[in-house]
């Protein structure tokens, strides 16, 4: 019986594409989601570079060259600046009410069991499920039926009404999870129910009650169609961009975008390293 001769790979390149071939499987999700990442924030680097156009018309759409002049005279734009506290406003009143309200729902709907509470769960879906456009329009009937004057405060209304869906969700989920076991032992150590939510679940649901209220400004600044049903008078940022939009598109519009949007990473960032300063802190006093 003869035997056929075999062709062997040499060990050198057997070696090389095996190892080719397990960098490339163990690093294909990661090459992945830096794609990805990266095809999200084209637009925002877009927005930024050109917060820095220099342009000749009325319209910021083709880069003409580098300028600071955008951002040193940011409000020379008729009625930009007013826009832009009308909307800080709005926003910063709807994410703190909202965010004191959701969580106190996240709390009922996690811990409490009561008549109506899956109902109650099925209300919080709803803002978000719905379409904007019937959001608006159902708010400016009720609003129009109350003989309620649109205006600042019926965009602060409806903004709370639909951002808190956004809050409930947010810190129902970091609830879920939530060690019921350390507010048992400050309990046991004495701590009354106000005592232990002070001291012990408030600052374990910090970051997520952060998280959630940025999340809520964020949305209420870049509201659009509910804002435009109910906003009569008010105009805000988004209404000023979308009334600006028909004659031109200054860069200014490009720098207020990016001021925000920079803003928001800076505090999330430093809402991440505070949490993990306290993490590596709450391990070292556990060991």
């Amino acid at each position: 019986m003869t035997s056929v001769p075999q062709t062997t790979v040499p060990a050198r390149r057997r070696g090389a594409g095996f190892k080719t071939w397990r960098f490339v499987k163990r690093h294909v999700l990661t090459v992945y989601a830096l794609l990805v990442f990266a095809y999200l924030m084209l637009p925002i680097a877009v927005v930024v570079l050109f917060s820095f156009n220099d342009p000749k018309g009325r319209f910021n759409y083709v880069w003409q060259g580098f300028t600071l002049d955008n951002w040193r005279e940011w409000d020379a734009i008729l009625g930009l600046k007013d826009s832009v506290i009308t909307s800080l406003e709005i926003a910063l009143l709807s994410s703190l009410v909202a965010t004191a309200l959701g969580t106190l729902v996240a709390m009922a709907i996690v811990r409490h069991h009561f008549r109506g509470r899956s109902f109650t769960n099925l209300l919080v879906f709803l803002p978000m499920s719905t379409p904007e456009i019937v959001l608006g329009a159902s708010l400016l009937t009720l609003f129009i039926n109350m003989r309620i004057a649109t205006g600042f405060a019926t965009i602060f209304i409806a903004h709370v009404m639909f951002v808190i869906s956004f809050i409930v969700v947010t810190v129902k989920a970091r609830l879920i999870d939530f060690d019921r076991h350390l507010e048992e032992a400050a309990m046991d150590l004495g701590a009354n129910e106000w005592t232990t939510f002070r001291k012990v679940t408030l600052p374990l649901l910090a970051p997520a009650i952060l998280s959630a209220g940025l999340l809520g400004f964020a949305i209420s600044v870049d509201d659009f169609v509910i804002t435009y049903f109910n906003s009569g008078p008010t105009q805000t940022f988004p209404l000023f961009v979308w009334g600006a939009a028909r004659v031109a598109v200054p860069p200014q519009v490009n720098v207020i975008a990016s001021s925000i949007f920079l803003i928001a990473v800076s505090v999330m960032v430093v809402n991440v390293i505070v949490s993990g300063v306290r993490a590596g802190r709450a391990e070292r006093a556990g060991a």
